[in-house]
């Protein structure tokens, strides 16, 4: 397989040019020599008609969609694009709502926020399934097909269907939703299924593939960057083949309504290097790496540990039964020069990938098993509960607002898109009510101030 991005800069680097173009370092300092712009031969992102294409082409073939697009601005770029497909496709279908509504899990990245807000969606939130075995996180999916299916018949009669169903799978604990059976759902109710898979775009290389395309799905985001050799960056927006018309036609302009003007042509070469890999031995690499993370987690929990998840290539403890909360673990393996993705007081979170050195398991074990265990701590996380809304997430993002503590929060409406990343999991959406709960969750995970409205919610609300 052809890498024609990269192939492209090198000849140009062969040929000594003088480069009277942007970027302003000219390819003159160190590291700066493969980065170019959009000059004559190299393609034009969002317009390609040369080896951007082709590149992308590539990418289609080898993910089996209809359509798949370069992002140079991560999944936070595809997520927002697939909003606009999914109003593009309410626009033409001339349904007679007031505005587009789409039912999302509640775990929603704040990219998907920030869409709604621009693009003026009504949401209704799908909370997770309630069980009682397992440990509670506002980052938890945990959405069923029974309970899309359940939602979608409930606003049909009420003379509501959404337009789409947003998931987010896996999630960042590594739970993976059956989107097989949501795919369905939503194809028998005539909506659009969307899946945030910014962590698995490695799951199209096991075997079988779970990858949301190949579970029906009709729009997803992969952020490469995160589990395949790409550059912070990279990511794919894929459309399935039996996606509209009008989403396939309107893809391209999607993402350049959004994207930046300028992007970066070092995540593009990186993502047309990764092509080939891609498409010989990585299938191969996963599978026997996924094999052996499985009996990772054995071990870990035969000493006390808990594992969450089943998400192939990542391991997420829950760490209170041994003893110590995910940020107190984190802190002992940092001093061991192990670096995890994510902690919080209830779990600590590993993402893995081919691309590490061979004994990376057996250290993580060694350090692990070298931590005493100590009473467990109890379980005192914050439930989901479902917060009632004063106002859309639209009218909320451009309403007056003021920052106060969080404990001087309570009644007053939440305003605010940027949560903390990561994992960028909002726990109060933008036009919520904080309650007492969500004062407890925002505490409990952190959040020591709060952007609201200045104005209270009516009486009626509270």
């Amino acid at each position: 397989m052809k890498t024609p991005i990269c192939d492209f800069v090198e000849n140009y680097k062969k040929s000594k040019p003088l480069r009277l173009h942007m970027p302003g370092h000219k390819g003159a300092d160190y590291g700066t020599e493969n980065d170019v712009t959009e000059i004559d031969g190299a393609d034009v992102l969002y317009s390609a008609k040369g080896i951007i294409l082709e590149s992308e082409r590539n990418a289609t073939e080898i993910f089996g969609s209809g359509k798949t697009l370069y992002s140079c601005e991560g999944s936070s770029l595809c997520i927002r694009a697939t909003l606009f497909l999914a109003r593009v496709y309410y626009e033409e279908s001339q349904r007679n709502d007031k505005k587009p509504l789409i039912l999302a899990a509640r775990n929603a990245h704040k990219a998907f926020l920030s869409a709604v807000a621009l693009l003026d969606f009504d949401v209704e939130w799908l909370y997770p399934d309630k069980k009682e075995e397992k440990p509670v996180s506002y980052m938890e999916s945990g959405i069923s097909a029974e309970a899309v299916e359940k939602k979608l018949e409930s606003l049909r009669g009420e003379g509501r269907t959404p337009v789409a169903v947003y998931v987010t799978s896996p999630d960042y604990l590594g739970n993976l939703c059956d989107l097989k059976k949501i795919a369905l759902a939503c194809k028998k109710y005539g909506v659009i299924s969307i899946v945030d898979n910014a962590h698995g775009a490695y799951l199209k290389f096991l075997r079988p593939s779970i990858h949301p395309l190949d579970c029906g799905i009709d729009m997803c985001c992969d952020s490469a960057h995160k589990t395949l050799p790409v550059l912070t960056g990279g990511a794919y927006l894929h459309l399935s083949a039996s996606c509209p018309a009008s989403v396939l036609d309107n893809a391209e302009r999607a993402m350049s309504l959004f994207a930046s003007t300028s992007p970066s042509y070092l995540i593009l070469q990186s993502l047309d290097k990764v092509n080939p890999y891609l498409n010989s031995e990585f299938t191969e690499e996963v599978g026997a790496l996924s094999d052996k993370i499985a009996e990772t987690k054995t071990e870990l929990e035969k000493i006390g540990f808990r594992s969450v998840g089943n998400e192939p290539l990542k391991i997420t403890l829950y760490t209170r039964p041994y003893g110590y909360t995910g940020k107190e673990v984190d802190e002992y393996l940092k001093t061991k020069n192990i670096f995890c993705e994510f902690s919080d007081p209830d779990f600590t979170v590993f993402m893995l990938t081919p691309r590490l050195p061979s004994d990376c398991l057996l250290r993580l074990k060694s350090e692990l098993k070298n931590l005493r265990k100590r009473d467990a701590l109890p379980d005192i996380a914050p439930p989901q509960t479902v917060k009632r809304r004063a106002l859309s997430v639209r009218e909320a993002v451009f309403a007056e607002t003021e920052v106060l503590p969080t404990e001087r929060c309570l009644g007053r409406i939440y305003a605010d898109l940027n949560a903390s990343c990561p994992p960028a999991v909002p726990i109060v959406a933008c036009g919520e009510i904080i309650d007492e709960n969500a004062i407890y969750s925002l505490t409990y995970y952190g959040t020591d101030f709060c952007r609201v409205l200045k104005t209270r919610p009516s009486s009626k609300l509270i």
